[in-house]
């Protein structure tokens, strides 16, 4: 998660980063000025001289949380060169720290300036890549849970300026998008009939969201909506990861302000049977498998977990393991068996299930 910088002399730190940072990605075959706000021919997508070697760089906006130096080990693991997004000077120190830390991979993490509120720049980020992968997301450090009102729009900009700059770069071909179970989930459900399935193409409600300020999930379900508009609307390649909450060893130590920002309403969506888990690992893996099979035209949404909290003991083992108190997940009232049939939701995750190829999990049997 990208915190704001609220400091006077931010952008001239931004600005001497810049000059600090070899960029190596000149671009390449720029559309003209007039030609980059309107859908891409079928002549421009192509033209753009692309081998093997490139095919295997790509792009992500946010390396350097818990969760994205996961996706980089696990890019470079299956032979890619990843160019990871800086914006501070700490940033950069932490690429370099990555760098060592992977020396082994013989230098294929790269660093490249770039601010994500600023399109023109994120098309000299993603130029020369194949592959962009958006798993950035801003927090508010002065929000009750880290993520407040104010953090929905620019959540939603933030998509737009990705998505916009992957159709402006001719080099893109693709992109996948980190979204959130909770853009899913959050459903009216005295307007459903019971035992209704949550599954890839459901969309939580946004006005449902804004009355229970559930702003996390709000800003992840406008983002997620705003990307597959400009998909749809230029013809370009997206597909969506909708995670659960991502869980790990010591996973609050490394990942705090998301957990808690995800878990706001935990004990509603333990009571509708909704609260789902998924391994910070599993979903690393989820990612490259999905990216991969974009290019057998294999493109669209996924929901991703690997655990439903259904009772007491599934409860228990998430409050300790995210070092939450047992109350925030699910509450005083909420305490039913795994095979209780009176919730009103179930999730599904049958899509990814039949691209991964394995057994995954599946809340309920649906007929």
């Amino acid at each position: 998660m990208r915190i704001l910088p609220r400091t006077e002399n931010y952008e001239t730190e931004f600005e001497e980063l810049r000059l600090s940072i070899d960029v190596s990605t000149a671009t390449k075959g720029r559309k003209q000025e007039d030609e980059k706000w309107f859908k891409r021919s079928e002549k421009n997508i192509y033209d753009y001289d692309l081998d093997q070697d490139n095919a295997k760089i790509v792009c992500i906006t946010d390396g350097l949380t818990f969760f994205g130096r996961t996706i980089v080990e696990r890019l470079l693991l299956h032979g890619y060169t990843v160019r990871v997004i800086v914006n501070t000077p700490d940033d950069l120190e932490r690429v370099r720290a990555m760098k060592d830390e992977t020396a082994k991979f013989h230098g294929r993490i790269e660093e490249v300036s770039a601010k994500l509120t600023e399109t023109e720049s994120l098309v000299d980020a993603f130029d020369g890549c194949y592959g962009v992968f958006h798993t950035s997301g801003f927090i508010d450090p002065s929000g009750v849970s880290g993520y407040s009102k104010y953090m929905v729009e620019i959540e939603a900009k933030v998509s737009e300026n990705v998505m916009n700059a992957c159709t402006m770069t001719q080099s893109v071909r693709r992109c996948l998008m980190t979204s959130s179970l909770l853009a899913c989930l959050w459903q009216n459900s005295t307007q459903l009939g019971r035992r209704s399935v949550i599954d890839h193409s459901s969309w939580s409600d946004e006005s449902l969201c804004k009355d229970k300020k559930l702003w996390y999930a709000l800003g992840k379900l406008k983002a997620e909506k705003i990307a597959w508009k400009i998909a749809e609307d230029k013809g370009f390649k997206l597909s969506t990861i909708c995670a659960a909450l991502v869980t790990s060893l010591n996973i609050l130590h490394h990942n705090p302000t998301p957990t808690i920002a995800y878990l706001k309403g935990g004990e509603e969506m333990y009571g509708n049977g909704v609260l789902a888990t998924v391994d910070v690992n599993t979903l690393a893996k989820v990612h490259v498998k999905v990216y991969e099979e974009m290019n057998k035209a294999s493109f669209g949404r996924y929901v991703c977990f690997d655990k439903v909290i259904t009772g007491e003991y599934e409860a228990v083992e998430l409050a300790n393991e995210t070092s939450i108190s047992l109350e925030r997940i699910r509450g005083d009232k909420y305490d039913f068996c795994e095979k209780d049939l009176t919730k009103p939701f179930c999730l599904s995750n049958r899509r990814l299930s039949s691209l991964m190829s394995t057994t995954y999990p599946i809340s309920c049997l649906e007929s």
